[in-house]
């Protein structure tokens, strides 16, 4: 007989702080996801305060005696380490994963570094810099690419290249390196555009159902993630059973084998011939309207503000005092 589930109450939570906004080029994204998670902190009776670490100052932070700190930052300063750091610091437990594990899956070819070394398929790929030789890079990878910084999110950056010529894939990684100068080039995988949500702390954290996106000409940017309503969205998503089992279990291991806990959102492709590779972890996922885990939840039976509950039950500190 399985146990039912203990809620999450008000007043396990304590005094929260809610972190939306900072400074990197999703800030307007992250705000989206901190009013909505705000908005159900405050429906559940929670006593939360916003925090927008580019207008208030850290003393604010320290002064406010938060129990836990919930975490809807994206993108660098957010989900680097830095604000997991100061946390540690101040002694307030928070969201998502400590500060080396963030430090890693903000750049994606740290994570794919760490993946391979544990048997986790990824796409082929490597690292450039503006001036490397290009013909050399199609030549290992082919001519069919993806560019893309390599510590930013949202697809911000991106580039897809079908039978790239070097003058194409240079301005690609002139436009990837005004972001980050680390520019990840990757094999275009042509297939299956999936995502797996992952909740929870170490060897209990399981998958949520795998939801595939259908978008426009297979064009998932920004602008399709977060203001269109033109992507359709498959959850869960018509795999095999066994198939399903095996990219959810894989997903499980690629979130156990980096230490995140709390939750994680994992891109995935699924080739024509039924081999897939993970693309990347995203250990803040978006809570828009338009965001994934939500969607992927509530599949699973859990609504938005269950959801957000439970998230911040998983508040935690690296190193206890």
């Amino acid at each position: 007989m399985t146990k039912e589930k203990k809620k999450v109450t008000p007043e396990s939570l304590g005094k929260v702080v809610l972190l939306a906004g900072g400074f990197s080029s999703e800030r307007d994204v992250s705000l989206m996801s901190g009013k909505g998670v705000y908005d159900a902190l405050v429906e559940a009776g929670v006593d939360v305060t916003r925090f927008d670490p580019q207008d208030q100052s850290l003393g604010e932070l320290e002064q406010g005696n938060f129990d836990r700190a919930v975490i809807s930052l994206h993108g660098r300063f957010g989900e680097d380490g830095t604000i997991q750091g100061v946390l540690e610091y101040l002694g307030v437990p928070y969201t998502g994963p400590g500060v080396k594990t963030s430090a890693i899956t903000i750049d994606k070819a740290l994570t794919k570094q760490v993946w391979n070394a544990n048997g986790i398929p990824t796409p082929q790929g490597m690292v450039v810099t503006k001036g490397d030789d290009m013909a050399f890079v199609i030549q290992s990878l082919g001519k069919d690419l993806v560019v893309k910084p390599a510590r930013e999110g949202s697809s911000i950056g991106l580039t897809k290249l079908k039978n790239a010529t070097v003058e194409e894939l240079e301005k690609a990684v002139v436009k990837a390196a005004a972001l980050d100068p680390r520019v990840l080039v990757e094999e275009y995988i042509i297939g299956r555009e999936l995502t797996v949500a992952v909740l929870g702390q170490a060897e209990t954290s399981h998958a949520l159902p795998i939801i595939e996106i259908v978008a426009p000409e297979g064009n998932y940017d920004y602008q399709n993630k977060y203001f269109t309503n033109d992507v359709r969205y498959e959850c869960p998503a018509n795999l095999p059973e066994e198939l399903a089992g095996e990219i959810a279990k894989m997903c499980e291991r690629a979130y156990r084998v980096l230490e995140a806990r709390g939750w994680s959102r994992i891109d995935v492709m699924l080739r024509d011939d039924g081999r897939f590779a993970l693309l990347e972890i995203n250990t803040s996922p978006g809570m828009t309207s338009h965001s994934l885990v939500p969607l992927a939840a509530k599949n699973a039976g859990m609504s938005y503000g269950e959801l957000v509950m439970e998230v911040a039950s998983t508040a935690a500190l690296d190193n206890k005092r």
